[in-house]
Protein backbone atom coordinates (compact mmCIF):
# COMPACT_ATOMS: atom_id res chain seq x y z
CA UNK A 1 0.00 0.00 0.00
CA UNK A 2 2.77 2.35 0.90
CA UNK A 3 4.47 1.75 -2.24
CA UNK A 4 0.74 2.81 -4.36
CA UNK A 5 0.79 5.66 -2.31
CA UNK A 6 4.00 6.78 -3.45
CA UNK A 7 3.61 6.26 -7.17
CA UNK A 8 -0.02 8.00 -6.77
CA UNK A 9 1.57 10.88 -5.40
CA UNK A 10 4.70 10.69 -8.08
CA UNK A 11 1.93 10.69 -10.34
CA UNK A 12 -0.03 13.78 -9.13
CA UNK A 13 3.57 15.81 -9.16
CA UNK A 14 3.89 15.15 -13.10
CA UNK A 15 0.80 15.91 -14.08
CA UNK A 16 0.33 19.88 -14.04
CA UNK A 17 -3.16 21.44 -15.23
CA UNK A 18 -2.70 24.51 -17.16
CA UNK A 19 -5.70 25.56 -15.36
CA UNK A 20 -3.75 26.24 -11.94
CA UNK A 21 -1.34 28.33 -14.07
CA UNK A 22 -3.35 29.87 -16.79
CA UNK A 23 -5.36 32.77 -14.48
CA UNK A 24 -1.92 34.66 -14.01
CA UNK A 25 -2.18 34.72 -18.08
CA UNK A 26 -0.48 33.12 -21.40
CA UNK A 27 2.95 34.42 -20.82
CA UNK A 28 3.40 32.25 -17.23
CA UNK A 29 2.32 28.97 -19.28
CA UNK A 30 4.76 30.32 -22.21
CA UNK A 31 7.79 30.82 -19.52
CA UNK A 32 6.99 27.35 -18.39
CA UNK A 33 10.60 24.90 -18.08
CA UNK A 34 12.18 28.39 -19.04
CA UNK A 35 15.32 26.53 -16.80
CA UNK A 36 15.33 23.85 -18.53
CA UNK A 37 15.49 25.45 -21.50
CA UNK A 38 18.68 27.62 -20.56
CA UNK A 39 20.34 24.51 -19.26
CA UNK A 40 19.38 21.66 -21.89
CA UNK A 41 22.45 20.65 -24.11
CA UNK A 42 20.01 18.36 -26.49
CA UNK A 43 16.58 19.05 -27.53
CA UNK A 44 14.73 15.69 -29.42
CA UNK A 45 11.43 17.00 -30.53
CA UNK A 46 8.21 14.94 -31.64
CA UNK A 47 5.16 16.76 -32.67
CA UNK A 48 1.83 15.04 -34.95
CA UNK A 49 -0.15 18.10 -35.66
CA UNK A 50 1.51 21.72 -34.37
CA UNK A 51 5.01 23.68 -35.37
CA UNK A 52 7.30 23.47 -32.47
CA UNK A 53 6.93 26.78 -30.21
CA UNK A 54 10.87 26.89 -30.99
CA UNK A 55 10.40 27.27 -34.71
CA UNK A 56 6.89 29.33 -34.60
CA UNK A 57 6.50 32.78 -36.14
CA UNK A 58 4.67 36.04 -34.17
CA UNK A 59 2.01 35.28 -36.58
CA UNK A 60 1.01 31.47 -35.76
CA UNK A 61 1.65 32.08 -32.05
CA UNK A 62 -0.93 34.63 -32.24
CA UNK A 63 -3.30 32.44 -33.97
CA UNK A 64 -2.41 29.81 -31.50
CA UNK A 65 -3.03 31.19 -28.51
CA UNK A 66 -5.85 33.02 -29.37
CA UNK A 67 -8.00 29.69 -29.23
CA UNK A 68 -6.58 28.53 -25.98
CA UNK A 69 -6.76 31.41 -24.05
CA UNK A 70 -10.94 31.05 -24.79
CA UNK A 71 -10.47 27.52 -24.08
CA UNK A 72 -8.64 27.59 -20.85
CA UNK A 73 -9.87 30.92 -19.72
CA UNK A 74 -7.05 32.98 -19.29
CA UNK A 75 -6.93 36.66 -19.36
CA UNK A 76 -5.64 37.97 -22.69
CA UNK A 77 -2.31 39.08 -22.20
CA UNK A 78 -1.29 37.63 -25.59
CA UNK A 79 1.68 40.39 -26.70
CA UNK A 80 3.40 39.48 -23.58
CA UNK A 81 3.06 35.76 -24.57
CA UNK A 82 3.72 36.22 -28.32
CA UNK A 83 6.87 38.40 -26.89
CA UNK A 84 8.15 35.64 -24.59
CA UNK A 85 8.20 32.79 -26.21
CA UNK A 86 9.92 34.77 -29.44
CA UNK A 87 12.81 36.00 -26.70
CA UNK A 88 12.78 32.20 -26.28
CA UNK A 89 13.68 31.48 -30.02
CA UNK A 90 17.13 33.06 -29.19
CA UNK A 91 18.74 29.82 -28.15
CA UNK A 92 18.48 28.70 -31.76
CA UNK A 93 21.41 30.49 -32.37
CA UNK A 94 23.61 29.20 -29.99
CA UNK A 95 25.85 26.60 -31.27
CA UNK A 96 26.43 24.57 -28.18
CA UNK A 97 22.56 23.23 -28.37
CA UNK A 98 21.61 20.84 -30.77
CA UNK A 99 17.91 20.34 -32.09
CA UNK A 100 16.66 16.97 -33.37
CA UNK A 101 12.78 17.72 -34.59
CA UNK A 102 9.83 15.14 -35.91
CA UNK A 103 7.57 16.40 -37.42
CA UNK A 104 4.06 14.80 -38.82
CA UNK A 105 3.14 15.68 -42.53
CA UNK A 106 -0.01 17.00 -40.66
CA UNK A 107 1.90 19.48 -38.51
CA UNK A 108 2.52 21.56 -41.67
CA UNK A 109 -0.74 21.03 -43.18
CA UNK A 110 -2.70 22.09 -40.09
CA UNK A 111 -3.56 25.87 -40.34
CA UNK A 112 -3.15 28.20 -37.62
CA UNK A 113 -4.60 31.63 -38.82
CA UNK A 114 -4.81 32.55 -42.76
CA UNK A 115 -2.94 31.18 -45.71
CA UNK A 116 -0.12 34.30 -45.44
CA UNK A 117 0.04 32.98 -41.78
CA UNK A 118 0.82 29.38 -42.59
CA UNK A 119 3.14 30.81 -45.65
CA UNK A 120 5.06 32.46 -43.28
CA UNK A 121 5.35 29.94 -40.98
CA UNK A 122 6.80 27.43 -43.75
CA UNK A 123 9.22 30.05 -44.46
CA UNK A 124 10.70 30.56 -41.10
CA UNK A 125 11.10 26.46 -40.94
CA UNK A 126 12.81 26.77 -44.49
CA UNK A 127 15.35 29.06 -42.91
CA UNK A 128 15.77 27.42 -39.84
CA UNK A 129 16.64 24.09 -41.71
CA UNK A 130 20.19 26.02 -43.02
CA UNK A 131 21.41 26.34 -39.27
CA UNK A 132 23.73 23.80 -38.42
CA UNK A 133 23.00 22.64 -35.30
CA UNK A 134 18.88 22.03 -36.29
CA UNK A 135 17.95 18.42 -37.61
CA UNK A 136 14.57 18.40 -38.77
CA UNK A 137 12.76 15.09 -39.59
CA UNK A 138 8.94 14.94 -41.82
CA UNK A 139 7.00 11.99 -41.54
CA UNK A 140 4.74 12.18 -44.77
CA UNK A 141 1.51 11.18 -44.29
CA UNK A 142 1.26 8.66 -46.94
CA UNK A 143 3.85 6.00 -45.89
CA UNK A 144 3.38 2.48 -43.92
CA UNK A 145 3.61 2.61 -40.18
CA UNK A 146 3.77 0.31 -37.16
CA UNK A 147 2.50 2.95 -34.84
CA UNK A 148 1.49 7.07 -34.28
CA UNK A 149 2.38 9.17 -31.84
CA UNK A 150 -0.95 10.22 -30.50
CA UNK A 151 1.00 13.39 -27.97
CA UNK A 152 3.83 15.69 -29.25
CA UNK A 153 6.55 15.63 -26.48
CA UNK A 154 10.14 17.35 -26.04
CA UNK A 155 12.90 15.35 -24.44
CA UNK A 156 15.57 18.16 -22.98
CA UNK A 157 18.89 15.96 -22.48
CA UNK A 158 17.89 12.50 -20.76
CA UNK A 159 16.52 13.87 -18.03
CA UNK A 160 13.22 15.42 -18.88
CA UNK A 161 10.26 14.27 -21.18
CA UNK A 162 7.46 16.86 -21.43
CA UNK A 163 3.88 15.82 -23.08
CA UNK A 164 0.92 17.97 -23.69
CA UNK A 165 -2.71 17.33 -23.52
CA UNK A 166 -5.30 19.49 -24.02
CA UNK A 167 -5.48 20.83 -20.75
CA UNK A 168 -2.27 19.36 -18.83
CA UNK A 169 1.25 19.13 -19.24
CA UNK A 170 2.71 15.81 -17.83
CA UNK A 171 6.45 15.92 -16.72
CA UNK A 172 8.34 12.88 -16.59
CA UNK A 173 12.02 12.39 -14.93
CA UNK A 174 13.62 9.55 -15.88
CA UNK A 175 15.97 8.12 -13.54
CA UNK A 176 19.01 7.20 -15.27
CA UNK A 177 18.88 4.11 -17.13
CA UNK A 178 15.45 3.90 -17.00
CA UNK A 179 13.40 2.58 -19.96
CA UNK A 180 10.53 4.81 -19.39
CA UNK A 181 12.76 6.94 -22.84
CA UNK A 182 12.83 4.75 -24.93
CA UNK A 183 9.36 4.46 -26.46
CA UNK A 184 9.15 8.51 -26.73
CA UNK A 185 12.60 8.07 -29.05
CA UNK A 186 11.77 4.91 -30.87
CA UNK A 187 8.48 7.52 -32.59
CA UNK A 188 11.82 9.11 -34.38
CA UNK A 189 13.30 6.55 -35.58
CA UNK A 190 10.99 5.36 -38.91
CA UNK A 191 11.85 8.85 -40.57
CA UNK A 192 15.29 8.18 -40.33
CA UNK A 193 16.24 9.10 -44.27
CA UNK A 194 13.73 12.01 -44.47
CA UNK A 195 15.71 14.54 -42.48
CA UNK A 196 16.38 18.10 -43.94
CA UNK A 197 18.45 21.02 -42.92
CA UNK A 198 22.05 21.87 -43.51
CA UNK A 199 23.59 19.86 -46.47
CA UNK A 200 20.28 18.90 -48.16
CA UNK A 201 21.00 15.78 -49.42
CA UNK A 202 21.91 14.15 -45.45
CA UNK A 203 21.11 14.77 -41.98
CA UNK A 204 23.69 17.88 -40.75
CA UNK A 205 26.72 16.41 -39.46
CA UNK A 206 26.51 17.87 -36.46
CA UNK A 207 23.67 15.79 -35.38
CA UNK A 208 24.69 12.28 -37.78
CA UNK A 209 25.82 11.01 -34.44
CA UNK A 210 22.24 12.35 -32.50
CA UNK A 211 20.74 9.70 -34.88
CA UNK A 212 22.93 6.65 -33.57
CA UNK A 213 22.22 7.89 -30.38
CA UNK A 214 18.31 7.45 -30.82
CA UNK A 215 18.92 3.91 -32.34
CA UNK A 216 20.95 2.87 -29.12
CA UNK A 217 18.76 4.09 -26.85
CA UNK A 218 16.18 1.82 -27.74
Amino acid sequence: MTDLVAQARAIESMYVEYRRRGPSGMKQLMLAFQQTYETADQFRIYEHNVIPGLFQTADYIRAMLTFWMRFLNTKNDIDEAIAARLERQAILYEGRRKYTVVLEENALRTWFGTAETMVGQLDRLLSLMSLPNVALGIVPAMIERQGVGSAGFWIFDDKLVTLETPTASIEITPAAGDPSLRPHVRVALPVRGLWAGGPRSDHPSANRDERQQLSATT
